[in-house]
C-alpha cells in the first residue's frame, strides 16, 4: 500500500504530551495522525509497510468490523481499499478513541463506537498493564481486583450479535478483532453469530492471558481455510479470503 522509501510529513502539534506526526501518503485519500515514540508507529509499519492485512477476496466486503481499532489505521487501510464497505470501527480507550475519531472523520463509510467488544453487554473495566497505547485490556466489573493491570475507567461493552442487531447486518463479510485477551471471552459462546462471519482475521493473546487460544479455536469451528499472516490467524469459508505475499 505505501512505498517504503516514501517520506513522512511532520506537522510537531501535541496530543497528550506527545509529539504527533502527520502523514499524507500516496493512495490514502486523508492525512492521518500519529504518536510519535509511542506504539502507534509499529502499528503503522505492520499495517501499511509490512502489508499484514494484504490478502485476497473473491468479492469486495460490504461489512467490515475492526474491534480493537485503535486510532484507525487498519480501518483507514480497509477504506481505501474496499470504499464501499461499511466499516464499524471499535476501540474502547478514550484517547485511542478521540485519535480514531479524528483520523477517520473524512471517511463517511466508518463508524466509530467506543466500547469494548466482549461476552455481554454492559460494562467493563478498562485495565492499563503498562504495555503503551495498543496494550489496554478489559475485565469483569465483578471481579474484586484484577491481575492485569490498574483500571483506568468502565467503558461500554457490546457483544457482536448486538452489533448485528443494532446495525442490522446480515453477514460481517471481515470481523478483525484485536482485543488484547479479550477474545477468550467472546469466542466462549459464539453460538448467535459464528454462521454469520464470512472471514475471520485475529491476533491472539495467549501470552496475556491463559485460554485465549483454545477458547478462540473451540468457538470458530466450520470455517474452510486457515493461515498466519504476521501476527495475525485468518479463517475463512470458501475460500473468500486468500492469502498473498506479505510485503507486495
Amino acid at each position: 500500500m505505501v512505498n517504503k522509501k516514501q517520506s513522512l510529513s511532520w506537522d510537531g502539534k501535541k496530543h497528550a504530551n506527545t509529539p504527533q506526526m502527520t502523514l499524507d501518503l500516496e493512495r490514502i485519500k486523508y492525512p492521518f495522525i500519529l504518536r510519535n515514540n509511542s506504539s502507534d508507529v509499529p502499528t503503522f509499519r505492520q499495517i501499511f509497510i509490512d502489508n499484514e492485512y494484504n490478502f485476497n477476496v473473491t468479492k469486495p466486503p460490504e461489512v467490515l468490523i475492526d474491534a480493537g481499532a485503535n486510532i484507525g489505521l487498519a480501518s483507514i487501510y480497509f477504506s481505501n481499499k474496499y470504499p464501499n464497505a461499511q466499516i464499524i470501527s471499535i476501540e474502547p480507550e478514550e484517547s485511542n478513541f478521540q485519535l480514531l475519531k479524528s483520523n477517520t472523520a473524512s471517511y463517511k463509510n466508518i463508524i466509530p463506537i467506543q466500547a469494548a467488544l466482549w461476552s455481554e453487554n454492559g460494562k467493563v473495566n478498562l485495565l492499563d498493564p503498562g504495555l503503551g497505547h495498543w496494550g489496554f485490556m478489559t475485565g469483569s466489573t465483578n471481579t474484586a481486583g484484577n491481575s492485569f493491570g490498574s483500571q483506568c475507567h468502565e467503558v461500554k461493552s457490546v457483544t457482536v450479535d448486538r452489533i448485528i442487531e443494532d446495525y442490522g447486518l446480515d453477514n460481517i463479510d471481515i470481523l478483525k478483532i484485536d482485543i488484547e485477551g479479550a477474545e477468550k471471552e467472546v469466542f466462549r459462546d459464539t453460538s448467535a453469530w459464528i454462521l454469520k462471519v464470512n472471514s475471520l482475521i485475529i491476533e491472539l493473546h495467549e501470552r496475556m492471558k491463559q485460554g485465549c487460544n483454545r477458547s478462540f479455536y473451540n468457538g470458530s469451528n466450520g470455517f474452510d481455510n486457515e493461515w498466519k499472516q504476521g501476527e495475525n490467524i485468518y479463517l475463512t469459508r470458501r475460500e473468500y479470503l486468500t492469502k498473498q505475499g506479505i510485503g507486495r
